[in-house]
């Protein structure tokens, strides 16, 4: 087993939560995002699709989801940054026996509210939501997600059919959207009690009827935190805009060599930015043209600027994941991603320019940046 370096932040500090195809990491810099030590590999072999950091209540937790050949994807966390892991003895998120499904993996893990601070939620493959009322401790399936009467027309895509979005709405603890591989988006306005489909303007290529009531392949979805009506939708073909906190969608494509991808971002205070990283196709997931370039709105999707200073513009046939893209909350905001060829790459300038932070990483297929505040010694 490879030896595991450890990083220890600083009040300020800006963390990277990466999690790759074999194993996480934690990268660490001061505010001016200059130079970063690097934590890890934490759960070495283990394929950890997603990772959270918790700083509500005084904590500062690290959560992450490596997969197990036991239980699918396990729940574990840290609050020295990576030093030690909890090691549950059973999985904490299991299906009930009712179901007639196992776990297979977790997608994401996603803090409650300021307002709400022992709560948290887990997105699954097979497509369910999971709620914990006490930090993590218990689990819970959302039993009226999970008996959808549209569940059974639900069909798995190519890469199966899974939670990978949750947006929890700071204005209501009633309203949430979720996001569902091959399902699309759906709505709750009474705390999960029931959902509807919230996929109106979002069209659907592979389907008989372009614009259905649901089964969209939404890729990953957006919320401002400071206009919690702007989101932006990366669907499987198509880029959209709502303005309405998704009940309609607005297709903003153009100027981007593709409206096929995965990963989106948008920013911390301004909800007219967002940035994407451009596929080919559907048959062909790479950066077009062999150059990768983030794509920058400053203008709600009227248009698009690729943001290209620092990164390879020649043979550089990279995959950039759903949730391999992220921002800090730092003004100027640092924007981060990785690939599937085990790059790591930071702006932090808002993408004006592009450094790379590691090479030879495994598969990357998450990326979480957030600052952290720590008790000042005295």
């Amino acid at each position: 087993m490879p030896a595991t370096r450890d990083v220890k932040p600083r009040n300020g500090d800006v963390l990277l939560l990466v999690g790759t195809m074999k194993g996480a990491f934690i990268f660490r810099s001061d505010e001016r995002r200059k130079s970063w030590d690097a934590g890890g590999p934490y759960f070495p072999g283990s394929a950890v699709y997603a990772m959270a950091y918790d700083g509500r209540a005084g904590r500062h937790r690290v959560w992450a989801a490596p997969h197990s050949m036991h239980w699918g994807g396990v729940l574990r966390s840290s609050d020295d940054f990576g030093k030690s892991w909890t090691n549950p003895e059973s999985a904490p998120i299991k299906f009930p026996e009712s179901a007639g499904v196992a776990l297979n993996q977790i997608w994401q893990i996603a803090p409650g509210r300021e307002t709400e601070g022992d709560t948290l939620y887990c997105g699954v493959e097979p497509a369910a939501l999971f709620v914990s009322r006490d930090a993590g401790e218990t689990w819970s399936l959302n039993e009226g997600l999970w008996n959808h009467p549209q569940r059974e027309r639900w069909v798995p895509g190519g890469g199966g059919m899974c939670l990978h979005t949750i947006l929890l709405d700071p204005r209501s603890l009633d309203r949430m959207r979720i996001a569902v591989s091959t399902a699309g988006m759906y709505v709750t306005e009474d705390g999960g009690e029931t959902w509807r489909p919230s996929n109106k303007g979002v069209r659907a290529d592979f389907l008989p009827e372009k614009y259905p009531e649901f089964g969209q392949c939404v890729h990953k979805v957006v919320q401002s935190k400071v206009n919690p009506d702007r989101m932006f939708l990366q669907n499987h073909w198509g880029l959209y805009r709502s303005d309405d906190s998704g009940e309609k969608w607005k297709d903003v494509a153009k100027g981007v060599p593709s409206d096929f991808g995965f990963a989106m971002a948008i920013h911390p205070e301004d909800p007219d930015c967002a940035w994407i990283v451009p596929l080919e196709s559907d048959g062909f997931r790479c950066t077009p043209e062999g150059k990768l370039r983030v794509y920058r709105t400053q203008n709600a999707g009227k248009s698009w600027d690729a943001m290209t200073k620092g990164l390879p513009q020649k043979d550089a046939y990279e995959t950039v994941l759903r949730d391999a893209l992220a921002n800090d909350p730092l003004d100027p905001a640092g924007v981060y991603f990785g690939t599937r060829n085990g790059k790591l790459f930071g702006s932090s300038d808002e993408g004006k320019k592009w450094s790379q932070l590691a090479d030879g990483l495994p598969a990357v297929v998450s990326v979480k940046a957030v600052a952290i505040s720590l008790p000042r010694k005295r």
